[in-house]
């Protein structure tokens, strides 16, 4: 694998989309191939990823439950595979979120493309397994609730989907697209006051689907019929655990 040192690689002016693969076939690969497209286009990227370009490269591949990485900068373009950590186990069980104490800043242009800018993830993370949680959750710089580490987030009150708006700042991402466009969820800024009023609460991402929450710090949710729709809906429509 040989690699350019342009501005992706110097400054981080490069993007990114992750990709369930499941018994060798992409999951939602038009959407991903969509944002990162629309992001490509965003940062001045001259560069083109077609859905055959994804089949033909994976052709030939093992790829029963695994993550196609594509990244793209102004002279690289790069697709990497590897085994999809995710198990049904941890469906089964759920996580634990608590807050992280760094800040998403929702006026960055950043924010809302999934970028080569992504240690503030990475690290905090890293840092959740020393706090014992699974996932820990962005604030933006007034308090509102915004996106985990790696996820969107979702709440349930009395039968009705929550999520944090974009502007709020936090990254569209696939797994969130899936939710809005298969169920009414009303997008509205939150805090923490709001998330101890909510019954139920999921996280997603591509790799994951949708994730069950049992508690958000001290707040504990019951694993309900929202949640659980929303987590048979994915199952049905991707054809996974």
């Amino acid at each position: 694998m040989q690699i350019t040192l342009d501005e992706g690689y110097q400054f981080g002016l490069g993007v990114f989309e992750t990709i369930a693969v499941e018994q060798g076939a992409p999951l939602l690969l038009s959407w991903h191939l969509e944002r990162l497209c629309r992001s490509m286009k965003t940062f001045g990227i001259q560069q083109s990823v077609t859905e055959s370009d994804v089949f033909s490269w994976l052709s030939g591949q093992t790829a029963e439950h695994h993550a196609l990485k594509i990244m793209a900068s102004g002279e690289n373009l790069l697709f990497t595979l590897r085994p999809n950590s995710y198990t049904p186990a941890q469906i089964r069980a759920g996580f634990r979120l608590a807050y992280s104490n760094v800040y998403r800043n929702e006026t960055s242009p950043l924010i809302r493309h999934k970028t080569l800018n992504y240690g503030d993830c990475i690290l905090e993370k890293r840092r959740a397994k020393s706090l014992n949680v699974d996932e820990l959750i962005f604030l933006n710089s007034r308090g509102n609730i915004c996106e985990g580490t790696t996820t969107n987030i979702f709440f349930a009150s009395g039968g009705k989907l929550y999520t944090p708006p974009v502007a709020s700042g936090l990254l569209p991402g696939i797994m969130r697209r899936f939710i809005l466009t298969h169920f009414p969820v009303t997008e509205q800024t939150l805090d923490r006051e709001d998330a101890l009023k909510m019954d139920e609460c999921f996280v997603t991402n591509s790799l994951m689907g949708v994730m069950p929450v049992n508690a958000l710090e001290q707040k504990e949710y019951v694993r309900g019929p929202v949640s659980q729709s929303c987590l048979e809906a994915y199952r049905s429509a991707c054809k996974v655990f």
